[in-house]
């Protein structure tokens, strides 16, 4: 096991009737911005109680963040907080309003263009504090350092990272998700499943605790997807999926091991091209993979084979192609797609995203910085 510093400040209030627990966790002077998606918040219940816990504050709003945040868009955001001297952000909705919001956060004290924070990775030396209501389980943005931004203008898809923007807290109701359509239950499924095997799908380090701690999450996820898309207003199933959307990357069962990405490196630019969703990327881009990189990872296959498929029987080859058929399988049954081809997406993309990776630097992805241009368009080709 690698040595590691693990650091988590984030207050979660979780379960039924927790929005109202914000009233004692935003100081009762702060000037607050509530920021949300396409409003579906205002029908469903979750922003009149939003309102109702925000009471006596002084409060502003900031809607139509999109999935995918665009940096167009939250710097209209960035200007609205300077203008008005806001100084707490309020961020009601999903992984986009969260990563957005976050954004917002670290750019409003930023000095100079606040892009920079993601394309030359300039520090984050102050940020505004922030709170989350999360309504769409999927991205563990809520309790984590993440934040995912688009810039329009050039399809560029970025991450950027800083404690700074840890929420001051994250409330999670089940029942905010009751009438989320199923794209998104099925979307988050594969992103929280995703999540954890970027962190456990690499080679052995030493890390039982670890390795047993994602499998559960695995199993659990295996388990209780098709539940909670079957009966959306199924409490236990919800909460179980929603506790596992937060738990898959929240940092816990990354420490001390070695972590992959090289999925959600790939993936982020076929989300800027071609605008599918996060997740199906991870569906397209996973199972193809694992098998292009199987020699690298073939052990932790192995293992993840046995103890989360229970897949014991035949050669080790045998076992371990079937443990990547059954990712692209539990994939495709809770209803996510898992090729190029039925998003309608041909193999011209495949140049286009190798020299897009070149150009940004992108050429030693992967645990082992094996991840090559060409075992990009290796993976890619596998995914046609």
């Amino acid at each position: 096991m690698d040595n590691f510093s693990f650091y988590n400040p984030v207050n979660i209030l979780f379960g039924k009737g927790q929005i109202a627990s914000i009233t004692a966790e935003i100081p009762a002077n702060a000037k607050v911005l509530v920021t949300y998606g396409g409003g579906s918040i205002k029908t469903n219940g979750v922003y009149d109680q939003v309102v109702s816990a925000l009471a006596g504050r002084q409060v502003m709003e900031f809607g139509g963040i999109e999935p995918n945040p665009r940096l167009e868009t939250l710097m209209k955001a960035v200007e609205l907080v300077r203008t008005e001297g806001i100084d707490f952000l309020l961020a009601v909705g999903g992984g986009s309003v969260i990563d957005g919001t976050k954004f917002i956060a670290a750019a409003v004290p930023f000095t100079g263009d606040p892009w920079d924070i993601l394309a030359k990775t300039a520090p984050v030396k102050d940020a505004l504090p922030l709170g989350v209501v999360l309504t769409i389980p999927a991205t563990g943005s809520e309790m984590n350092t993440f934040s995912v931004v688009t810039k329009w203008e050039t399809k560029d898809k970025l991450v950027f990272s800083s404690p700074l923007v840890y929420p001051r807290f994250s409330v999670l109701d089940p029942e905010t998700t009751f009438s989320l359509p199923q794209k998104q239950i099925s979307n988050g499924i594969v992103d929280a499943f995703t999540h954890v095997m970027e962190q456990y799908l690499t080679y052995p380090a030493h890390a039982p605790l670890q390795d047993r701690m994602a499998e559960s999450i695995l199993k659990t996820l295996i388990e209780i997807g098709p539940k909670t898309l079957a009966n959306p207003k199924d409490y236990d199933a919800r909460a179980i999926f929603m506790w596992c959307a937060t738990m898959a990357l929240n940092g816990l069962i990354g420490v001390g091991v070695p972590q992959d990405w090289s999925t959600h490196n790939i993936g982020h630019e076929l989300t800027a091209l071609h605008g599918l969703d996060h997740a199906q990327t991870l569906a397209i881009v996973l199972p193809s993979t694992m098998s292009v990189r199987r020699s690298s990872k073939w052990q932790k296959l192995l293992q993840y084979a046995e103890r989360v498929w229970g897949i014991v029987n035949g050669t080790e080859e045998e076992r371990v192609n079937e443990a990547i058929s059954s990712t692209r399988n539990f994939f495709e049954s809770v209803g996510v797609r898992t090729r190029l081809s039925d998003y309608g997406i041909g193999r011209e993309t495949i140049p286009v995203i190798v020299e897009r990776l070149e150009k940004r630097g992108q050429v030693a992805l992967g645990e082992q910085q094996d991840v090559n241009p060409q075992v990009v368009e290796e993976i890619l080709q596998l995914c046609a």
